[in-house]
């Protein structure tokens, strides 16, 4: 993504670390203005869903679609919000969305999060935010679906089902309301004889219900009313903007949460996972049903317990894989053990290389004096790699990232991370007598480029073009005489070619905020562009307007001198 700001990693959101810092460590860490933990300003919490809300589009959903898969998600969906709000700053914001539309992933999650959480966040109203998006209140009422029966409360549900429909499900009031309600002579369950206003204040309709039982109104029964202000939720409804359908609340931390009730919610969440488990294994064991299933019921019941069985030992191969990683050594000779040698670099997590420091001073004095690089850019500290000897590409990284890096390392590599920061050098094999050992990458060269003094050439349009068209040139081929001089005295090696527009000179070009400029080698004799394809003809096309043109990697001196003479 070419940025120094960006950290990609690879984690289970419900697991992701938070690398707080011991007690003495953290204490230290305060003298030199030390992140103590990992937290986030903002946290878009974009859950696994039952994806119905996409089915205009995914059109296996109508096959395999069922009421169930949106009860399965709703325990994950609440762990890893959880989670996104513990990571997340006080004053930050959390913004919780599926594309479901499904209230059991939607509006119950977001009511536990309330629920758990306490007074420690709020749910924002956003009604005059994007005031172009048409959008419709969070639901306050709604029956949760299981093998056919609807259930108002938790109360209702079997007792044989009571572990897997959560109480978290279902609206929670002490009030009792009629499950079809008209506030403000707005009709939320009959069909809108006017399109939804644009303006719509979400707030004017504050305790809206909506009975999604698929009954009629008229014959349903009493339902509970959410005392939380979900009607700020946003819905978004295929039918209103012709596209698909998705559900958005935006959360506001206020204060840090109360540990201790997270911790007991976790265990309970554990606990009623495990009863689950076990019920069904019993089941199958015992052979008891506790209803009249079909084949098809039947078969559905054994690959949920087929599910849970394999949950039931990953966690168990997870608890040995991650006691192996530590005690890994090297116990085999020939090929196995330098492969283990391999692993051994990759620190804790296997199959993904370890971030390091660059911190060889004498190839970063190199660079600097090599390209002119002032002082005001520092690279020391900001520079990493992925490999521990000879290291064949360095990143750059931003003061924030270096922190987090830092603070990683600190708490025993707790991220596993799998690509950060954006590539700005890279080692070359060339044996044109370069005293430099490293090039520079096009990918970093936006942000090198307006520090670097030397190794820089400024060509015409023409030559410009030229190069990006066939890549190599010699010297004498340019169209301009001078520039084909100024890149033949040039010592051999790494270089930055800056399109110059028509008559103006380096000083202008210098001050310019966003020269177009990309990355060459200057050879023995020849101008070479160490440039993609692909990012070559976006040039081309973005600069010159040329879009059928095929981008070659080599081109006969014929054809570049009639080119030449063309454009001239």
């Amino acid at each position: 993504m070419c940025t120094a700001n960006l950290i990609v990693t690879n984690h289970e959101a419900q697991s992701f670390p938070s690398c707080s810092l011991a007690k003495d460590d953290s204490e230290a860490y305060k003298d030199h203005c030390k992140p103590q933990r990992l937290e986030f300003d903002r946290v878009l919490c974009d859950v696994p869903c039952s994806g119905d809300g996409t089915l205009r589009k995914s059109h296996d959903l109508w096959r395999k679609w069922s009421s169930s898969m949106g009860n399965e998600f709703h325990l994950l969906q609440v762990n890893i919000a959880m989670r996104g709000i513990a990571l997340l700053k006080v004053g930050g914001r959390m913004v919780y969305s599926t594309c479901s539309m499904n209230p059991v992933e939607n509006e119950a999650v977001v009511a536990e999060l309330l629920r758990r959480s306490g007074s420690s966040v709020e749910l924002l109203d956003v009604s005059t935010e994007l005031r172009e998006l048409v959008r419709r209140p969070g639901l306050g009422t709604w029956k949760v679906n299981d093998r056919g029966s609807w259930f108002q409360t938790h109360e209702d549900v079997p007792d044989s089902r009571k572990n897997v429909i959560l109480p978290s499900m279902f609206p929670s009031s002490t009030s009792i309301h009629e499950s079809h309600k008209v506030y403000n002579s707005f009709d939320v369950n009959s069909e809108y004889n006017v399109p939804f206003s644009r303006n719509f204040n979400i707030e004017d309709t504050n305790n809206v219900n909506c009975d999604t039982g698929g009954i009629s109104s008229s014959n349903s029964a009493q339902s509970l009313d959410s005392k939380f202000p979900l009607h700020r939720c946003m819905r978004i409804v295929p039918h209103d903007q012709d596209g698909g359908a998705f559900f958005i609340a935006v959360i506001h931390k206020l204060s840090l949460l109360n540990e201790n009730q997270v911790i007991k919610v976790r265990k309970t969440e554990n606990l009623l996972s495990k009863n689950r488990t076990v019920k069904l294994q019993e089941q199958c064991q015992h052979r008891i049903v506790s209803e009249v299933l079909d084949d098809n019921k039947l078969l559905d019941e054994q690959t949920k317990l087929s599910v849970a069985n394999q949950t039931s030992k990953d966690d168990n191969l997870t608890e040995v894989k991650m006691a192996s990683d530590v005690e890994y050594s090297q116990t085999e000779s020939g090929d196995r053990s330098r492969r283990m040698d391999k692993l051994d670099y990759q620190h804790k997590w296997k199959g993904i290389d370890p971030v390091l420091f660059f911190k060889d001073e004498a190839v970063i004095k190199n660079i600097v004096s090599f390209f002119g690089i002032e002082e005001s850019f520092s690279l020391e500290g900001h520079l990493v790699t992925r490999s521990t000897d000879n290291a064949r590409r360095i990143y750059y990284v931003s003061k924030a990232v270096q922190d987090i890096l830092e603070l990683n390392i600190q708490v025993g590599e707790q991220i596993k991370i799998a690509s950060l920061g954006v590539k700005m050098f890279e080692r070359h094999r060339s044996k044109d007598g370069c005293s430099c050992a490293y090039r520079l990458s096009y990918e970093g060269l936006s942000l090198l480029f307006p520090y670097m003094r030397k190794r820089i050439l400024h060509a015409s349009p023409v030559d410009f073009q030229h190069l990006l068209q066939y890549r190599t040139i010699n010297f004498a081929r340019f169209a301009d005489a001078r520039f084909g001089e100024e890149a033949a005295s040039m010592m051999p090696g790494c270089c930055v070619v800056v399109l110059r527009e028509g008559y103006q000179i380096a000083d202008s070009i210098a001050s310019d905020p966003s020269p177009i400029a990309i990355v060459c080698w200057r050879g023995r004799a020849t101008m070479n562009v160490l440039v993609s394809p692909a990012d070559r003809k976006e040039l081309l096309e973005y600069r010159f307007g040329i879009k059928a043109f095929k981008v070659e990697d080599e081109k006969s001196n014929k054809n570049i001198d009639a080119l030449a003479e063309e454009s001239l």
